[in-house]
């Protein structure tokens, strides 16, 4: 299996909290992504959830008793030796006391203690409880030793109450380790990668757009693997998408927006990748307000005027990836594009195939470069379709 958790040794710490019933959800996702995960419980957390859930989830007996789990001499300190990274999900108010003041009376806690891997903590309790000083005291010592929190998020809580408190969704917990890992052993560490995505609006009145189908998929799936791959990533998107966890987004509509959201982005940026589908043409003017049919007159006439080419527009020392959404004549377009934008390289694909165009999670492209080369890849998610791009734009990186 490959990706980004492929083959990573990640401990999971589990503590008691009507959450625990979540960090089988948790497990289970990291588990699908490639990693080796090894579970830590607290006796606490054996009364929510069942050691045999993430025997059966991992393969692998959990840490419980302190006295008795293991046949390793010193198992918390060979687990934590394994570990590169921790993530404790839920973390219980005792839990976040025990790590800040470094005591060590269960598997979590001494493994935590035990360990120089990231520490990932997603705190799940009451909202009153997660206010009060002593906890958030507890929190900040954390986070001064390094330890990263995950939430905790505002919702529905175990009281029937409303308020911060709940336990960040498993998804999202995935995407931050993912995200962590990447900082700690990507290759992309310490540069700064700019995405564009989406289609562009271009206004004929408050109500009405020039715009097109693009769904910003195939951008956020590049941010995401370049997030995954250590990258600090700004991502200027005029999409409705969610939020996808440890990127900067910028949000745009018009083809204006997006250029200067882009030209500030790329002032300290390694890379471009243009993504987005950016309109190339706008109305002349806007109407202030909504557009009236009127009596008597069968049409309407809107001047349009060129856009400015973003990409084309972008100066300095940084490597450009331009992207060809085409219906027709695909390579030769695409080879016209790459000449005219200064890109080192453009991905085409054919946007009328039902399985690679718009608002799909696939993707089918030709990636054609400014030495002549030429590469066809085979139907793929999106999100691979990144890594391939990714690949080339390490490539032509200088040598930090």
């Amino acid at each position: 299996m490959s990706g980004p958790l492929a083959g990573r040794e990640i401990v999971l710490g589990v503590s008691g909290s009507i959450a625990s019933y979540k960090a089988a959800e948790l497990c289970s996702r990291l588990v699908q992504e490639g990693a080796r995960v090894e579970v830590a419980m607290t006796p606490g957390a054996t009364e929510f959830i069942a050691p045999l859930t993430f025997r059966a989830l991992t393969g692998r007996l959990p840490y419980v008793d302190l006295y008795r789990d293991g046949s390793e001499g010193e198992s918390h300190v060979e687990l934590a030796r394994r570990a590169e990274l921790m993530v404790i999900a839920p973390a219980s108010a005792s839990t976040l006391a025990r790590l800040a003041h470094g005591l060590a009376e269960d598997f979590v806690s001494l493994t935590a203690l035990a360990t120089v891997a990231p520490l990932l903590v997603a705190p799940a309790m009451d909202s009153q409880m997660w206010e009060h000083p002593a906890v958030q005291a507890n929190r900040a010592t954390l986070e001064e030793r390094g330890a990263q929190f995950l939430g905790p998020v505002s919702g529905r809580l175990a009281s029937g109450r409303t308020g911060s408190g709940r336990l960040m969704e498993p998804s999202a917990m995935v995407e931050q380790v993912k995200a962590r890992l990447g900082r700690e052993h990507g290759d992309l560490a310490g540069r700064t990668i700019v995405v564009s995505a989406g289609g562009t609006r271009e206004a004929i009145d408050p109500v009405r757009y020039v715009g097109n189908r693009s769904s910003g998929k195939m951008g956020y799936a590049i941010a995401e693997a370049a997030r995954d791959r250590g990258a600090s990533v700004v991502l200027v998107t005029s999409a409705g998408l969610p939020k996808p966890a440890g990127i900067e987004v910028v949000a745009v509509e018009s083809a204006a927006e997006m250029l200067d959201a882009v030209q500030t982005a790329c002032q300290r940026a390694d890379a471009l990748i243009m993504a987005a589908a950016v309109a190339d043409y706008r109305p002349a003017e806007a109407a202030e307000q909504k557009l009236k049919k009127v009596a008597g007159q069968s049409g309407r006439t809107i001047e349009l005027v060129e856009t400015t080419d973003i990409i084309a527009s972008v100066q300095g020392d940084l490597v450009k990836v331009a992207f060809a959404a085409e219906t027709q004549d695909l390579l030769a377009n695409a080879q016209k594009k790459l000449a005219s934008k200064g890109a080192r390289f453009v991905v085409a694909n054919d946007v009328t195939a039902p399985d690679a165009g718009f608002a799909v999670d696939t993707n089918r492209v030709t990636i054609l470069d400014d030495q002549g080369g030429r590469e066809a890849l085979p139907l793929m998610p999106k999100y691979d379709v990144g890594w391939h791009v990714l690949d080339r734009v390490a490539a032509l990186l200088p040598p930090r």
